[in-house]
């Protein structure tokens, strides 16, 4: 299911723990996994539960709590919205409706051409931002205009082109 490699990063991270304690190193082997693959499987989420000695529900528990480890496949560029009540009072809710019409998907799907998932997204933390965006759980935007959006998009649409 994975390779040999992600198995040998998986052993880096438990040992940086004591060996009756290697479940601590769940989001790191999940974090592993999802590099590789893309996302998170059910069948990855035992792999990983049977790796570190614990429970699958107990994996599962962590996928399903952080919405940076994605459950199915997800399009090139994640963005993840917050919509949380600091962000909705500045925007947010104007933000993720903004990029529902410009993508043409609703929370939670992918284009057609596979490039954009939208997922809202609990407080990322810079309300003071806000509207805010997170892409591929790496890169965060602020202050999401209109005119800011459509540059994002439509940058992240170029880089595609020439590639």
């Amino acid at each position: 299911m994975i390779s040999e490699e992600s198995k040998a990063r998986f052993a880096k991270e438990v040992a940086k723990y004591p060996a009756d304690q290697k479940q601590s190193a769940v989001m790191a082997c999940l974090t592993i996994v999802q590099q590789e693959l893309g996302y998170v499987s059910p069948e990855s989420e035992q792999m990983v539960a049977d790796y570190l000695g614990m429970a699958p529900i107990a994996v599962h528990e962590v996928t399903s709590f952080y919405n940076m480890y994605n459950q199915k496949p997800v399009g090139k560029y994640k963005l993840n919205v917050c919509t949380n009540l600091p962000c909705q009072l500045r925007n947010g809710a104007h933000a993720m409706d903004y990029l529902k019409a410009k993508l043409g998907v609703d929370n939670n799907q992918t284009t057609p051409d596979g490039l954009f998932t939208l997922q809202q997204c609990e407080c990322l933390g810079a309300c003071a931002d806000s509207p805010v965006l997170l892409v591929n759980d790496t890169k965060m935007c602020s202050f999401m205009s209109d005119d800011k959006l459509d540059q994002l998009v439509d940058g992240l649409r170029a880089t595609e082109v020439k590639s």
